[in-house]
């Protein structure tokens, strides 16, 4: 089951700010001395046998998973919160015009990292998503930041914690994800994995129930523009993208679900 986990850090940042984006100090840059303190959470590492073997199940799948990367400097992580699924045979895929070098971990079984750069400004992380040998990836587009906070404002250079992993680019330069880990098992690798929160020792402030998700088209494509094939936790504050596509969706959820109440009570 997928657990949804604020965590405490987290939380306490954000509680307070009226709905603004947080920050500390604005001209203080965060320091990191040494080693990141212990984590208080406990993580399960994911194995390939529970992933789906198809990309928009496991896209679905993702959400409320966790991604770690294990620095020399210590571990930091984030819960997914929002990611895209390109399907094999998808127009908008890297992988529509057939197999390159640059994009071999797309073949990969499901659960390696793709890692391609950007417009040659940011590098993006992709889990592969199909049996190996057929192409199809899932893009990571945003974490909610849980453990080594402190350590990911550093490898950002700011310290706006609702900013800090939202966004694709944002997130790769926080856990400083680099064309170095493509094709690197996500579900086998020391240093770069995907996880579960099984518990943490701020329990009382954490909520473990299911992620409640919805699902959009996806953002910044032209291609197979229409593919309802983008997933976020609904409500949760670090999902990228434009707040007004949520707004109308969840709007527009609200009247089919007064539609169909209207049509049971007429039963």
């Amino acid at each position: 089951m997928s657990t949804a986990v604020w965590s405490a850090a987290a939380r306490r940042r954000l509680s307070g700010s009226g709905g603004e984006t947080p920050s500390a100090q604005p001209s203080a840059q965060p320091s990191v001395q040494g080693k990141e303190s212990i984590s208080t959470l406990s993580i399960r590492r994911l194995n390939r046998r529970e992933l789906p073997q198809h990309t928009v199940a496991l896209t679905r799948y993702l959400i409320g998973k966790v991604v770690v990367h294990e620095l020399p400097q210590g571990r930091v992580s984030g819960r997914i919160v929002e990611a895209e699924a390109y399907p094999p045979g998808d127009p908008a895929g890297h992988h529509f015009r057939g197999p390159t070098p640059r994009i071999r971990s797309m073949y990969m079984a499901p659960g390696h990292a793709y890692v391609f750069f950007n417009y040659g400004a940011h590098f993006m992380l992709n889990v592969s998503s199909e049996p190996q040998g057929t192409a199809g990836g899932i893009l990571i587009r945003a974490l909610e930041p849980l453990e080594g906070i402190a350590l990911m404002q550093q490898n950002r250079g700011m310290t706006e914690l609702r900013d800090l992993t939202s966004g694709p680019g944002r997130l790769a330069a926080a856990l400083q994800i680099t064309r170095e880990h493509d094709g690197i098992d996500l579900t086998a690798s020391p240093t770069l994995w995907l996880g579960e929160v099984l518990s943490s020792a701020d329990a009382a402030e954490n909520t473990r129930r299911p992620p409640t998700i919805g699902r959009t088209v996806r953002i910044g494509i032209t291609r197979a523009a229409n593919r309802v094939l983008r997933f976020y936790e609904c409500g949760n504050p670090f999902v990228s993208g434009p707040k007004r596509l949520l707004a109308s969706l969840a709007g527009g959820a609200q009247v089919r679900n007064g539609e169909r109440k209207k049509r049971r009570a007429r039963r």
